[in-house]
């Protein structure tokens, strides 16, 4: 993958919080959220919400993080996603990537 930006600049981190609607819970969407943030190295977590959205905060850079928000709106392959809802917010500068219950 060709980069376009040099070794000394630093990337520009961003937070994205998301809410995931649609057949989102029981189908193993916060485990695969998980699984492909951290490949994508997004520092962050995901949990289930009473309402039967999916939430999930993202922080990385700008890139990287788009990739992950274009994955959200497929899910894993048994999901259903309806709707996604990101809002962009001051990144915390987030350890890891979690799956809260």
């Amino acid at each position: 993958m060709a980069g376009s930006s040099s070794a000394s600049s630093q990337p520009h981190i961003i937070r994205a919080r998301v809410f995931i609607s649609g057949r989102v819970q029981g189908v193993g969407y916060r485990a695969a959220t998980a699984d492909i943030a951290q490949l994508l190295e997004l520092k962050g977590w995901v949990r289930n919400l009473r309402d039967r959205r999916v939430e999930a905060v993202f922080e990385g850079d700008s890139t990287t993080v788009a990739e992950m928000l274009r994955w959200c709106h497929q899910g894993p392959s048994a999901a259903i996603v309806d709707q996604v809802e990101v809002s962009y917010e001051t990144p915390e500068g987030l350890k890891g990537f979690q799956v809260l219950v």
